[in-house]
């Protein structure tokens, strides 16, 4: 796939303003997505993604799984902003506040707001248009070269 690429074949369209590909996220991301985020030297980890039929349920609403995949990624971003380290996840928390759906961009944002030597902790949200579709949590252990 080329960058920007659907896994089917179609390109995505222009991404909201500021917003880059995404690269180098592994092979289970690059299916779900593309993504996009946002470059910056802020605290905020911003990330979005256009949403298609591939996305949704069988009502045509973008899945809970995809958002929850989606968020972790977001809110790992944070972490790597925060500490510059590279983390995986402990524990995940979301809370499902309104449907996305496909022929939306979804746009989440997050932040770390605590950091251990070894574990990490950050928050957001997932939204589109003037309204949020998830809230979240999440725990991340944060990795050294020897694991």
């Amino acid at each position: 796939m080329r960058r920007g690429e659907l896994a089917d074949g179609e390109a995505a369209p222009t991404p909201p303003e500021g917003y880059v590909p995404s690269e180098g996220r592994g092979g289970f991301s690059t299916l779900n997505g593309p993504y996009f985020y946002r470059p910056g030297d802020g605290p905020m980890a911003e990330q979005a993604f256009f949403a298609v039929k591939r996305h949704a349920n069988g009502l045509g609403l973008v899945h809970g799984g995809m958002l929850s995949a989606f968020m972790d990624g977001v809110l790992a971003g944070a972490v790597w902003r925060g500490t510059g380290k590279r983390a995986v996840t402990i524990h995940l928390s979301i809370d499902f506040l309104h449907m996305a759906r496909v022929g939306e961009w979804v746009m989440g944002e997050a932040k770390l707001t605590r950091a251990t030597r070894e574990v990490a902790f950050a928050e957001g949200r997932a939204y589109v248009g003037g309204h949020d579709v998830v809230r979240c949590s999440g725990v991340f252990k944060l990795m050294t070269r020897d694991g």
